[in-house]
């Protein structure tokens, strides 16, 4: 929980007045977080779940959050949960005017791209991701220079300009595919070297790789797997992609989020670990109250960085907008629509 960010709330945002009585939209997620959050943080929650609905409603706007929020977030105020393609795809097909990205800014700038009339909002414009940060729009274009000919797939935790540099995008999802779907025998694949070498050994096409990690997933190691198999008998280890190869060897299903989400529950294991962030197992968790769920998760210091505070402060003042180029945009848009003209889209 962002207890710290709620209790403190520098900002000032907490709502003056509460409602005599809780409406439906703090009922339903109060039963949606039974068993998560405890009833003495609900209380503070509350209030700005109620206030967070109401200027939603005001401001015509819509909610996304990614499965890497928090369960106050994500089963609280969000309208739309899911991976950064996902909730993309739901900011588009919107009739909201206004969109708030709980997730990191390259999620905001997707939802930019393919939403270009509509207000999106990012409640923290220091809401990063390493991963993003690892690579820029002139590293692809000497990469085109070094390897003439050979095709850019791009993963969509990239900023708009790598993303306009690039002939596609994929997801961790369809990386395969995507990659297979050019007919190329030699393919620029960026940013997240883990990524790439895990679609490398499950496809014919040789691949350039780019030295980008997820300071989440990378700090996983094979050892801490073997250590908790050994401490939880029968659990059932999932792994997401952007793990080193060492922890997906390891680990009896290897997927995207949302593909992790669905092997939980066709797993039919009593007790489970995602390696991945860690809300995500929180979130799961809550779906799932008939299984045991191990955590030795690792933070995203970014995602950390969206609270109910900063949700509530930015439909206030109608903060931070993202902007994103015009000519940017429109060639980072070809390459998104490229990869949802691919089957399999699911993302991250």
């Amino acid at each position: 929980m962002n207890l710290a960010a709620v209790v403190a709330n520098p900002e000032g945002t907490f709502p003056r007045a509460l409602p005599p009585r809780a409406t439906r939209a703090s009922r339903v997620a109060r039963e949606r977080l039974l068993g998560v959050v405890p009833e003495i943080e609900w209380r503070l929650l509350a209030p700005y779940v109620e206030e967070i609905r109401r200027l939603a409603r005001e401001r015509r706007a819509v909610i996304l959050a990614h499965n890497y929020q928090t369960p106050e977030i994500f089963h609280g105020v969000a309208d739309y949960v899911g991976d950064s393609l996902g909730l993309a795809r739901q900011a588009a097909a919107s009739g909201a005017e206004v969109i708030v990205q709980c997730g990191v800014h390259f999620m905001a700038e997707t939802s930019k791209i393919l939403c270009p009339h509509k207000t999106v909002l990012i409640p923290d414009l220091e809401a990063g991701c390493s991963l993003a940060a690892s690579i820029t729009a002139a590293d692809v274009r000497l990469l085109r220079e070094r390897y003439p000919g050979a095709p850019v797939v791009t993963y969509v935790n990239t900023s708009a300009e790598v993303k306009a540099e690039s002939d596609v995008c994929c997801t961790s999802a369809n990386a395969i595919e995507v990659v297979e779907s050019l007919g190329a025998p030699r393919v620029i694949f960026l940013p997240d070297e883990f990524l790439g070498r895990y679609v490398a050994a499950r496809t014919a096409v040789e691949l350039v790789l780019w030295h980008g990690h997820c300071e989440v997933h990378e700090r996983f190691t094979g050892g801490q797997l073997r250590e908790l198999r050994a401490s939880h008998p029968g659990v059932y280890v999932l792994a997401h992609p952007e793990c080193p190869p060492e922890v997906l060897a390891e680990a009896d299903y290897v997927g995207s989020t949302a593909g992790m989400i669905g092997a939980v529950s066709k797993s039919g294991a009593s007790r489970v670990v995602m390696i991945t962030e860690c809300s995500m197992s929180d979130n799961v968790a809550a779906a799932h109250p008939e299984i045991e769920f191990v955590r030795p998760c690792n933070l995203c210091p970014h995602m950390k960085r969206i609270t109910l505070p900063g949700i509530l402060r930015s439909l206030q003042t109608m903060t931070h907008e993202v902007v994103v180029d015009p000519g940017v945009a429109a060639r980072a848009r070809r390459a998104v629509e490229r990869m949802l003209a691919v089957a399999g889209g699911a993302g991250r």
